[in-house]
């Protein structure tokens, strides 16, 4: 894994305000007095924002299981209502074959309202809610009702921003959240980056308010960890297939596979060899 590039400046935080929603914490965002307009970055990555080339429908134009790899180490970008924007890199996936596979909205090849972005261009945002309350984020892929979901970002630019919207949308006592705890998991990362139902079917690579840049030093076959997926309940022989990628060694994966990591380690495979 590549080291981590110090920060050369610090840049004023957000003021902060427990008391009001999620959407209200955008428009806060927006309307704070006397808010620096440059966001906040993270002390493990430095971006040089400018010129900076946004992935194209080719990039996304992928099967699968490639699309769910070829997003490890890439970066999400989200402009929020004011203008700043938050940068996370792209550390942990899951992919979502389609009709043939049981854990997938998209099982037998269904189309519905709720999944159809699923079968729109790769590129195209699906957006889903659990439990009537959080959100998940996915990409559609090639393959008919194929996509990958979004489980873990490593936070790079604007972390107090995504502290403010972490904060609104939890109803339980606040605690002061680390940078690790930010984005390591689907529904984490979409409040953090204030992703909601309105982002179902947009399209990254056109939306103003979203979209991914390519990342640096891309991870290696050796950096990639290929596990089971989390959360999908009994669906037989799709359970235990390994469709779940994510960056070995970083600290902002959701769960980590240590059985899976001291194999690859027994074959050799260190990461960034």
């Amino acid at each position: 894994m590549p080291r981590k590039r110090k920060l050369l400046a610090q840049l004023s935080a957000l003021q902060s305000n427990t008391s009001f929603p999620q959407i209200d914490a955008l428009e806060k965002l927006n309307t704070t007095p006397g808010a620096d307009p440059s966001p906040k970055s993270s002390k493990y990555f430095v971006i040089e924002k400018k010129n900076s080339p946004q992935l194209q429908e080719d990039f996304f134009n992928q099967p699968c299981v490639s699309l769910a790899k070829s997003f490890l180490g890439q970066i999400l970008v989200r402009k929020l209502p004011d203008g700043r924007e938050l940068w996370g890199r792209i550390v942990e996936t899951e992919a979502y074959l389609g009709g043939e596979d049981e854990a997938s909205h998209s099982k037998g090849g269904k189309q519905t309202q709720r999944n159809a972005a699923m079968f729109m261009k790769p590129g195209t945002l699906y957006v889903y809610q659990i439990y009537g309350i959080y959100f998940c984020m996915n990409v559609s892929s090639q393959g008919e009702g194929a996509a990958v979901l979004l489980r873990s970002l490593e936070p790079l630019q604007g972390l107090e921003a995504m502290r403010e919207l972490r904060r609104a949308s939890r109803k339980a006592p606040t605690r002061l959240l680390k940078d690790w705890q930010l984005c390591n998991g689907p529904s984490k990362l979409c409040q953090a980056f204030g992703i909601d139902k309105a982002f179902d079917q947009r399209d990254l690579t056109q939306d103003a308010a979203i979209w991914m840049v390519p990342g640096q030093d891309l991870p290696g076959e050796q950096d990639v960890v290929a596990t089971t997926r989390i959360g999908i309940g009994n669906r037989g022989e799709w359970a235990q297939k390994p469709l779940r990628f994510y960056l070995r060694g970083n600290r902002f994966v959701s769960v980590v596979d240590k059985k899976m990591e001291r194999e690859m380690a027994a074959r050799g495979h260190s990461p960034g060899s």
